[in-house]
């Protein structure tokens, strides 16, 4: 993988990452986490895949795949702490 590909996938993570922090108690959707992100969803879903495949997030699409939520797993939590934890 590329430093271009994981600077994306990392700034997917951080933006995931500060919106548990900042909601801890509600699921973040993927239209607020390509909001925050500022990705647009087809890209968003592409590295969201990628993320998932790493073993760093869960991805729980609904009914026709086209809305869903994504949480970090504790994998991820532990990456992101130590990448963004300022």
């Amino acid at each position: 993988m590329d430093e271009e590909v994981l600077t994306m996938l990392a700034g997917v993570l951080e933006a995931l990452w500060r919106i548990q922090a900042e909601w801890p108690d509600k699921p973040c959707t993927l239209a607020k986490l390509s909001k925050q992100a500022q990705r647009p969803m087809s890209v968003l879903r592409r590295q969201l895949t990628m993320l998932e495949e790493m073993r760093l997030l869960a991805l729980a699409l609904d009914d026709g795949g086209i809305t869903g939520t994504v949480h970090l797993t504790p994998a991820g939590e532990q990456l992101a702490r130590a990448l963004f934890a300022s």
